[in-house]
């Protein structure tokens, strides 16, 4: 009970698979969050669930509190993302996307900030695209569900931060996940300035930064190889 525990969501593959070893090796218990997720290790909880359904993310924490009596951090890294012109979404593409990205983060976070004594600490996964939108990749459905997390992070964070608990996000570029087939991988990372697109690494390196940086907060940090500065 006495080591710190964090909570990170869609962490069966890409950036949330990455980040529960990294935060085991900054010495935390981790509860690991997926429709599909398993683990081996004791310090280490998996718990399936879907985000996008309401009550899961309050149901999460409990479990958190049951397996590790306490919740330090909560990395908000579940999301969904599609690109179409506007006109082509669907009602059923609005409600996958406002499902995951803000019902998610609502349930989850609002559960995990309730547990939590401070320090405490919330991070948010979300998308330069926000602020640098590209004609190459229309997706104003990121901009509307990632742009509210974005707000939201500065707003908690004055609302918490006489009570010790910290919110920050990270806003990325495009990252080497399974989520980009191979083939598009050169044509993509002419859309960031440094010429490549971002590893997994490359966003585990930022957030676990957020996480020691106890004097950051409100924080929306870029890891979009430049791409919101210019191009």
């Amino acid at each position: 009970m006495s080591s710190k525990v964090a909570i990170v969501t869609g962490a069966s593959q890409g950036i949330g698979a990455a980040l529960v070893p990294a935060y085991r090796k900054l010495g935390y218990s981790v509860v690991a969050v997926s429709r599909s997720v398993e683990s081996t290790d004791p310090e280490v909880l998996a718990v399936r669930a879907d985000l996008s359904q309401p009550g899961e993310g309050a149901r999460v924490v409990t479990e958190t509190l049951r397996g590790f009596g306490r919740v330090d951090t909560l990395v908000n890294n579940a999301g969904i993302f599609v690109a179409k012109p506007f006109t082509e979404y669907t009602d059923e593409d609005y409600a996958a996307v406002t499902g995951t990205n803000l019902t998610g983060f609502f349930d989850i976070t609002r559960a995990a900030v309730a547990a939590m004594t401070g320090p405490g600490h919330v991070v948010s996964v979300t998308t330069t695209l926000v602020e640098h939108a590209l004609s190459a990749v229309p997706s104003a459905l990121a901009s509307l569900t990632k742009g509210g997390l974005n707000a939201v992070t500065k707003s908690l964070a004055i609302e918490y931060a006489a009570r010790d608990i910290r919110f920050n996000a990270v806003a990325l570029g495009i990252i080497k996940t399974p989520m980009h087939a191979p083939e598009t991988h050169e044509a993509l990372a002419g859309l960031h300035p440094v010429g490549r697109i971002g590893e997994i690494s490359d966003v585990v390196d930022a957030i676990t930064f957020l996480e020691q940086a106890g004097f950051v907060t409100g924080e929306i940090l870029h890891v979009d190889g430049g791409q919101s500065a210019g191009h």
